[in-house]
């Protein structure tokens, strides 16, 4: 193995290129039209054009990847994570070729990759598990069956998915039809495949997974534990590793199943096998990672193991590069830094990022595929960057935590570092022991109960790139003060100062009965039609933007207008959508 083609974008083919610099590998980079400039694009040896901008013509293309890799004479290819990177079909191409694959083999992905037969393996292997479906779900009527069988709530999951997108928790029969639809469309754009399966979904669990890594040679190794159960719409905000909390024989029961599963499928490379642990301590297998995961450097800053470098050692004929599990030094926290407008539910939020200005200090890692100036796309992944923060113990971790997310500045888009920021100043999340009168975070504890404290926190009502937050200095009582407060207000409060104190026109306000696009993205379908009448909150459009799938809700009671854009039309914040008369 010499060159690499990283058949990637953004944060994780950036990494991905310094390890293979770090062996003295070449690495080739590809990219999208509007990833021309990207950090990615200068941080491998040399990068190719893929010609398109939408996934299905760059990132999800087989053929040119493989095309590409031929013409830039690379002999091995790493697919990162997301796009292909779990496509049993795109890895047997690869090796059909004549390149070395960066991962499991076609045959593991295949079976563990799909959730089904990943399910089957791990009761063969005694692995402990809820009640599920027996296979896929060819329809909505299925499911509804399976949940007046088994009982509500339940999970409708893509089969072939991962990163929480074609994943919906229904808790109510009459939603069973319309989440079957929105997770077998999300699994199609993300992943190109729409079977999905069904189980019954713990309430308040924890989600704790196993970092394996696995060689040709029959060695298995958990390198350590990671807890990942700070998430929103079933996507990861942020991780710790170890996974706190965790029993002796929990862990036995973790680190034990996960090896079975990995040996019975014949495992390469680097994988994670994660777990639902419910409230009374019962462990349910999930699902299978055949693939690098996002939180991969948390087990890296406590395990000491550089796990891409590993997964280019073993593809390479190589061994696993320890003998043992290796025991966790110190504690790490990994915050992902995303491009989502955490004052108006975490929607998407592409644009150009005016400011980059990372954190520095003890302990602090900073992996990210951006830089001043870079203009973020919408149909692409939200991920920006991911803060790394490594201490002795859990406590001083959450110290430095607290002072990197103060520290770290992004302007010009707006960014979950506000939410950050609170939820490390939480109890539940800083709590020190989850049996001392307080459960803690759980999978589903942002929208349960933190979303209705940062609704009331005035810091995330002015969010957006029209609304930056700028900090002055005024003197209070002869003491330094460090203001916030938002761009707009105080550039208004400039202009109104020069002008006299005037605010501008009345009629420019918008009129009470248009209804407006509250993100940016595409149209998926509409929910309701014209002359409808809906009620406040009613759900009436689905738009898709960075590979999920939001619902616009009417603003207002009354009957729903004529419909001004169409399904597959591309709209920004605050387009026009209908009205909705009285």
């Amino acid at each position: 193995m010499h060159k690499v083609l990283i058949a990637n974008r953004g944060e994780i083919a950036v990494r991905i290129a310094r390890a293979c610099d770090d062996l003295a590998l070449e690495s080739v980079a590809v990219y999208a039209d509007v990833d021309a400039d990207a950090l990615h694009v200068s941080a491998a040896t040399e990068a190719f054009a893929l010609g398109g901008n939408s996934p299905a013509d760059t990132y999800l293309n087989a053929a040119k990847l493989i095309a590409i890799a031929k013409l830039a004479g690379a002999d091995a290819l790493h697919p990162g994570y997301g796009f292909l990177s779990e496509n049993a079909d795109f890895a047997e191409a690869v090796q059909d070729a004549g390149l070395t694959w960066i991962g499991p083999s076609p045959a593991a992905i295949r079976t563990l990759g799909n959730k089904v037969s990943a399910r089957e393996l791990a009761v063969k292997v005694g692995a402990p598990l809820v009640a599920g479906s027996d296979g896929i779900v060819e329809s909505a009527k299925q499911v509804r069956a399976f949940a007046e069988a088994h009982g509500m709530p339940l999970a409708i999951k893509a089969a072939f998915g991962g990163g929480g997108r074609g994943l919906k928790i229904v808790r109510e029969l009459d939603a069973i039809e319309e989440s079957f639809d929105s997770a077998v469309r999300e699994s199609i754009a993300a992943f190109g495949r729409g079977e999905c399966f069904v189980e019954r979904f713990l309430d308040k669990p924890r989600h704790v997974e196993a970092q394996i890594l696995a060689d040709s040679h029959g060695n298995v190794v958990v390198v350590g534990t990671r807890d990942c159960s700070l998430q929103r719409r079933n996507q990861k905000l942020v991780e710790e590793a170890p996974a706190p909390f965790l029993t002796d024989a929990q862990r036995e029961q973790i680190y034990a199943s996960a090896k079975a599963i990995c040996r019975e499928a014949g495992y390469t490379g680097a994988g994670t096998v994660e777990y639902l642990l419910a409230q009374d301590g019962t462990i349910s297998f999930l699902e299978v990672n055949t693939r690098l995961q996002v939180e991969h450097p948390i087990t890296e800053e406590t395990s000491g193991v550089d796990l891409v470098q590993a997964q280019l050692t073993i593809a390479a004929g190589g061994s696993v590069p320890v003998t043992a599990d290796p025991a966790p030094r110190g504690h790490s926290f990994e915050f992902r830094i995303n491009a989502e407008d955490v004052g108006r539910g975490f929607l998407p939020s592409p644009g150009t990022v005016a400011a980059f200005n990372p954190p520095t200090g003890p302990g602090i890692r900073v992996d990210t595929g951006v830089r001043s100036g870079d203009h973020v796309p919408g149909q692409f992944d939200s991920l920006l960057a991911k803060l790394v923060v490594t201490g002795a113990d859990r406590p001083q971790a959450l110290r430095r935590a607290r002072r990197a997310l103060a520290e770290f500045e992004i302007t010009g888009l707006a960014t979950v570092l506000p939410f950050h920021r609170a939820v490390v100043a939480t109890p539940e999340f800083s709590a020190t022991d989850l049996f001392a009168g307080r459960l803690g975070v759980y999978t589903g504890w942002i929208e349960a109960e933190f979303m209705h404290q940062l609704a009331a926190d005035p810091q995330f009502s002015h969010t957006g790139p029209e609304a930056a937050r700028r900090t002055i200095t005024i003197e209070l009582d002869g003491r330094r003060v460090a203001l916030g407060l938002p761009a707009g207000l105080l550039e208004g409060l400039a202009r109104g100062a020069a002008a006299g104190a005037d605010v501008g026109p009345q009629d420019d306000l918008p009129h009470p009965a248009m209804l407006r696009s509250t993100m940016g993205g595409s149209v998926v379908k509409w929910l309701a039609e014209p002359g409808a009448e809906v009620a406040e909150g009613d759900p009436v459009l689905v738009v898709e933007a960075m590979k999920m799938e939001t619902t616009v809700t009417a603003h207002r009671a009354g009957t729903l207008g004529a419909h001004l854009v169409a399904p597959g039309d591309t709209i920004g914040v605050d387009t026009e959508l209908t009205t909705i008369g009285d």
